[in-house]
């Protein structure tokens, strides 16, 4: 992360043969190369986690089949019921945010989750996918009353509940993640310079802690923590008025 802005970094600007120019048509260069080399590595420990889960016995195959059947027995107790659709989307959220914050400790890589874009992203996916699911299983006519309920003056209020959400679930995963770099990098920032610093914090693990902290305890609790909130919506709204 190069300073403290939240929307720095090369920009790539696909649009501007065509007259896009305002900002809204760039793309960061830097989110893009890191998600999608994030994503390669995630494809590549599928395709080792896979031969692993041929061989009986083996240690990763046991934790490959822990982790299923940990988030199955969640959207089990959460939805009511197991559903092979919403189990396939919300470990993929969780796999691909935890990845995320995991993947950074290589370094080059950082988060792409520190991007207010990929977390809002993120939001609206979530939002979409959970809007959609209420309205194939409560019917159109049900999700239109409910943003008039109890009664038709609170369709304002409902409206921004509804959208409410998407900031909720964006918002607080960047927060999170901007909010780690910044400590880390403030505490690196207060130590160059300083050899005797960067020796005592070298020789004590501190930056390595420190690292690891944001990236494995604070990367799988926000991981962890967007992938249930999406599940609670997601449970609320297929309940609807009618349950499902």
């Amino acid at each position: 992360m190069k300073g403290f802005d939240l929307f720095g970094g090369p920009e790539w600007k696909p649009l501007s043969r065509m007259g896009f120019t305002h900002k809204f048509f760039n793309l960061n260069y830097e989110t893009l190369v890191h998600t999608w080399t994030i994503l390669g590595l995630l494809f590549v420990l599928l395709v080792i986690l896979n031969w692993f889960l041929k061989k009986k016995n083996s240690t990763l195959q046991f934790i490959a089949l822990s982790f299923v059947n940990y988030f199955k027995n969640l959207c089990d107790q959460t939805l009511g019921t197991f559903s092979l659709k919403h189990f396939t989307f919300i470990t993929t959220i969780f796999c691909f945010i935890f990845s995320s914050n995991l993947f950074a400790i290589i370094p080059g890589i950082e988060e792409p989750t520190s991007d207010i874009n990929t977390t809002l992203a993120l939001g609206i996916i979530s939002f979409l996918y959970t809007q959609f699911y209420a309205i194939k299983a409560n019917g159109l006519w049900a999700y239109i009353k409910e943003y008039f309920s109890p009664f038709f003056l609170m369709l304002p209020l409902n409206i921004v509940g509804k959208i409410a959400t998407v900031i909720s679930l964006s918002f607080r995963l960047f927060g999170n993640i901007f909010g780690g770099l910044i400590i880390a990098k403030i505490f690196l920032m207060s130590i160059e310079g300083s050899i005797v610093a960067e020796t005592i914090g070298t020789l004590c693990g501190v930056d390595l802690v420190i690292t690891l902290f944001f990236g494995l305890f604070e990367g799988f609790l926000q991981a962890f923590v967007f992938a249930m909130l999406t599940l609670t919506y997601l449970s609320i709204a297929l309940q609807g008025e009618g349950g499902h």
